[in-house]
């Protein structure tokens, strides 16, 4: 199970860091990663890691702004935000999924997800 935390209110500009802890014997054998979903649009990738943590990939609305790290022993995978913007808010969701050759944001559909973490951006 993936257990999202770290949303809040924060303003233009500011930074957050979303965390994401895994129970379970298989988080360092899933490649991870967050995806978000505003209010009245789809549900949209912002970015991932491979289960080594040797390769991430990035939303481009997100690149310069955003990474993402993980650490397996602790079996957590965080995203930190910064410079966000009013257009960054919305339901942060972190996922994870076993097929390790293909990259997550390319998958139809992903085995694992945790409950959101909702991320507020005032103007």
């Amino acid at each position: 199970q993936l257990q999202a935390s770290g949303g809040g209110l924060v303003q233009a500009g500011g930074s957050l860091r979303l965390s994401c802890a895994a129970s379970g014997h298989t988080f360092s054998t899933l490649n991870t990663g967050w995806f978000r979903q505003a209010p009245g649009k789809e549900r949209e990738f912002v970015g991932s890691i491979t289960w080594s943590g040797e390769s991430t990939d990035l939303a481009d609305s997100v690149k310069g702004r955003f990474t993402i790290s993980r650490d397996n022993a602790k079996k957590t995978v965080a995203l930190q935000m910064n410079s966000l913007k009013p257009e960054d808010a919305a339901v942060y969701y972190c996922a994870g999924d076993p097929r390790l050759l293909s990259p997550l944001r390319s998958l139809p559909t992903i085995k694992y997800w945790g409950q959101g973490t909702l991320v507020t951006v005032s103007s």
